[in-house]
């Protein structure tokens, strides 16, 4: 594709970056076929490929973002799977990324807009303010039915019961069972330490079951990825560098074999952070550090699998395994997960249509919630034709957004993992 920036622009890094991705695209259309909103909506600018061409203007002419390209990017769910198909190598991830920051610098949404977004933005990174929303949402849930969009997405996405903060979850060091072979850092989270505390849990549970120290590094928080997909740079870029810090500082002080991650949403933009602060001398060397020690918790499980020892009680359950985008496409992580739950003497299945989205991706499912319907349903249907008898996924976004949607049970890989070696049956499978 052919760009026309002028010198000036292309001495901006960000414009740099954008500018090779953009003269990389050839609009083959390959991507349409993948893309799940072209799918349903069948409108070339809610393809990757329209959507490159609307931020090719609206970076070139270095203008405020226009209503139109701001409601056909909105609706991009960065599922990435454009990029899995494309076959000229398009780092679509970073050119709407740096879009994105673009229009929240340069647009003004409707007040009603701007107040939803605030309030994702203030509440979900810190479990504390995301408990409290969560419990108001809660009690509010009953009258759902008087709401409609956003508000009504909300409030049916709020969990009916929330437990009590996980031990887990503070600062500490978790020693291994018996001899110690590996130490690792987990990235706690942000919404999944409140939602479903008990994946954590259980993947402390599986790690030190197989000699791994684990240590919850004391400053470590949210990934970033929520507020970076709302354009929100300066926000994001704080909490990873809160990261970067907590964990450079173990890394130099007892060592670190690998930062464990089990949202893979937040795998994405770890493994991300060496990109973000490639321009910041105080911090790109770590940066890449800590992107380079970042694996999904399947990946290192998968070097640990001969010692993956079955109990020998555990039933034979048929599991369909949900990929999420960030683990299929985002991180191109596709067998671990279902060799581990293989081993384990699970049957393991998967749904047709299995690239595309399930509508979840961060608050997608809250800001677009007419089209994250129709792809949970789309997803739901596909699932349901395996007739598993639980559902297993590496995504806690995902997990929230299938529960409601299908008679089996929705579960972590890891708590099926845990449990089938000697931990406690998962509570969602009764």
């Amino acid at each position: 594709m052919q760009t026309h920036f002028s010198l000036a622009q292309l001495a901006n890094p960000d414009i740099a970056v954008a500018n090779d991705i953009l003269r990389a695209c050839v609009h083959c259309g390959f991507c349409t076929a993948t893309c799940p909103t072209y799918v349903l909506l069948g409108d070339e600018l809610d393809s990757p490929r329209g959507r490159i061409y609307l931020m090719k203007q609206m970076l070139e002419a270095d203008a405020p973002a226009d209503a139109e390209t701001v409601r056909h990017v909105d609706r991009c769910l960065s599922c990435l799977s454009c990029m899995t198909t494309c076959p000229s190598g398009v780092h679509y991830q970073h050119l709407v990324d740096h879009g994105r920051k673009h229009i929240e610098e340069t647009y003004t949404r409707p007040l009603f807009e701007r107040m939803i977004r605030w309030a994702l933005a203030w509440s979900i990174p810190h479990p504390l303010r995301f408990r409290m929303l969560l419990a108001a949402a809660s009690l509010a849930r009953p009258l759902r039915g008087l709401f409609r969009g956003r508000t009504r997405a909300m409030l049916e996405l709020a969990p009916t019961d929330l437990g009590p903060p996980s031990p887990v979850d503070v600062p500490q060091i978790i020693p291994a069972e018996g001899v110690r072979r590996g130490r690792v850092a987990l990235l706690n989270g942000c919404a999944q330490t409140v939602i479903a505390p008990q994946i954590n849990e259980a993947t402390v549970r599986l790690l030190t079951r197989l000699g791994v120290e684990v240590v919850v590094a004391d400053g470590a928080g949210c990934c970033g990825s929520l507020v970076h997909h709302m354009g929100k740079v300066d926000a994001s870029h704080a909490q990873a560098a809160a990261n970067i810090d907590a964990w450079i500082a173990e890394a130099d002080g007892a060592g670190l074999d690998a930062i464990i991650i089990n949202t893979s949403g937040c795998g994405t933009q770890v493994k991300d952070y060496g990109f973000m602060f490639r321009e910041d001398a105080a911090y790109a060397d770590k940066a890449a550090r800590v992107s380079g020690l970042a694996q999904d918790v399947s990946e290192y499980l998968a070097a640990l699998a001969p010692d993956l020892k079955p109990v020998e009680d555990i039933p034979e359950l048929r599991v369909t395994y949900h990929s999420a985008c960030s683990m299929q496409h985002g991180q191109q992580i596709r067998t671990p997960p279902k060799a581990l739950l293989t081993a384990v003497g699970f049957m393991v299945r998967e749904p047709g249509e299995g690239h595309l989205c399930c509508g979840s991706a961060g608050t997608y499912n809250i800001l677009q919630p007419e089209i994250a319907g129709r792809l949970r349903d789309r997803k739901a249907a596909n699932i349901a034709r395996t007739a598993p008898e639980v559902v297993a996924t590496g995504n806690i976004g995902c997990i929230t957004q299938l529960a409601g949607a299908l008679d089996a049970p929705v579960v972590h890989t890891v708590e099926l993992l845990d449990w089938a070696t000697g931990g406690p049956k998962p509570k969602t499978l009764g």
